[in-house]
């Protein structure tokens, strides 16, 4: 059984001008990704995040303080494949409409960069040594999930249930569908951490997404809402 979110209950004031345009710069650039052929891993090894280059003497491929500092945000627009891409930016969609509503264009964008910056901190710490490649914008939307849940605990999330080739159209709470998310995140990044070889093949960054999370809620703590009040669509 797959949840797939489609939409919020959520009445907007504004338009989501934020999201779209990290949208749009995710999919131009996963279609920059599409046209380096050869060069491809090249591009990939140089902008990812590489826990050894922050750990070790060596450092990183890139020279300079940037050169540390550039991957962790240029790792945020590649994608690994166009599932990886569309099932981010589906999730950045449905629910970073409504955060960016809620804090306005400039804060919104502040909450998804210092949360994929604080996501990709945390792949490293629990990671440390690891010379594997990560790429995604998933810790910085983690974040926007973790601000979601912090605003709109009461929302409604229209979400298809896909189970073998049958689809349901049900709406389930925001708190237990973020709240199911997070659990997953979690207990996937424990037991990656105690499955050593685990660790060492690579895979999702889970640690990223639960650090990434924590991050986002606690800047909607921290930050003041463009609007206090939250306008629900009743249901049909």
């Amino acid at each position: 059984m797959i949840p797939i979110p489609i939409n919020d209950n959520i009445r907007r004031r504004i338009f989501w001008a934020a999201t779209l345009v990290l949208i749009l710069a995710n999919v131009l650039a996963f279609i920059f990704e599409l046209s380096q052929g050869a060069q491809l891993n090249r591009l990939i090894y140089t902008f990812a995040i590489i826990p050894a280059r922050y750990t070790s003497p060596r450092g990183s491929a890139l020279p300079g303080l940037g050169g540390l500092l550039v991957p962790v945000f240029a790792s945020m627009f590649l994608h690994a494949g166009w599932l990886h891409l569309i099932g981010n930016m589906l999730f950045l969609f449905v629910f970073g409409r409504s955060v960016e509503d809620r804090y306005g264009h400039w804060k919104f964008i502040l909450i998804y960069f210092l949360s994929g910056f604080v996501a990709a901190l945390t792949h490293i710490f629990y990671n440390a040594g690891s010379r594997l490649p990560t790429i995604g914008a998933s810790g910085a939307i983690a974040g926007i999930l973790g601000a979601y849940i912090v605003c709109f605990p009461g929302a409604r999330i229209s979400t298809l249930i896909w189970v073998l080739v049958f689809f349901w159209r049900v709406e389930i709470p925001a708190l237990i569908i973020l709240g199911y998310w997070f659990l997953i995140q979690f207990i996937a990044a424990s037991a990656q951490q105690l499955d050593i070889q685990s660790a060492a093949r690579g895979g999702t960054a889970w640690w990223a997404h639960v650090g990434g999370f924590f991050a986002g809620a606690v800047l909607a703590l921290i930050f003041r809402p463009r609007r206090p009040k939250v306008e629900i669509i009743p249901p049909y």
